[in-house]
């Protein structure tokens, strides 16, 4: 027990803060759209992974997924969502307060 007292911080989106999750993201936030091949190079993930977490953040909305085809093949764009820079708005200013609560 602790006689400091006790300091309230606020809560961190999960979804947000797996790695692979918020790296996407922050990719997203600062390009207007990006396609599969685009984002499997730039983050080094395998093409399930990298599959998977954008459906993630698709499926929670954060993350607009649009599939054509360019001639025979297949093409995935994403982009974020109103939702998704909110969401990342709220996660960078929470984890803000979290840090800043650190001691030296």
């Amino acid at each position: 027990m602790s006689d400091a007292p006790a300091i309230q911080l606020p809560p961190i989106d999960d979804l947000l803060h797996e790695p692979a999750r918020l790296r996407l993201l922050a990719i997203l936030a600062v390009v207007k759209r990006a396609d599969f091949t685009y984002l499997l190079k730039l983050t080094g993930m395998s093409k399930g992974n990298l599959s998977v977490q954008m459906n993630k953040l698709g499926d929670a909305g954060l993350v607009q997924i649009e599939k054509s085809f360019a001639g025979k093949r297949p093409r995935t764009v994403y982009q974020l969502t109103r939702e998704g820079r909110d969401a990342l708005r709220s996660y960078k200013k929470n984890l803000t307060i979290i840090l800043d609560a650190l001691p030296d």
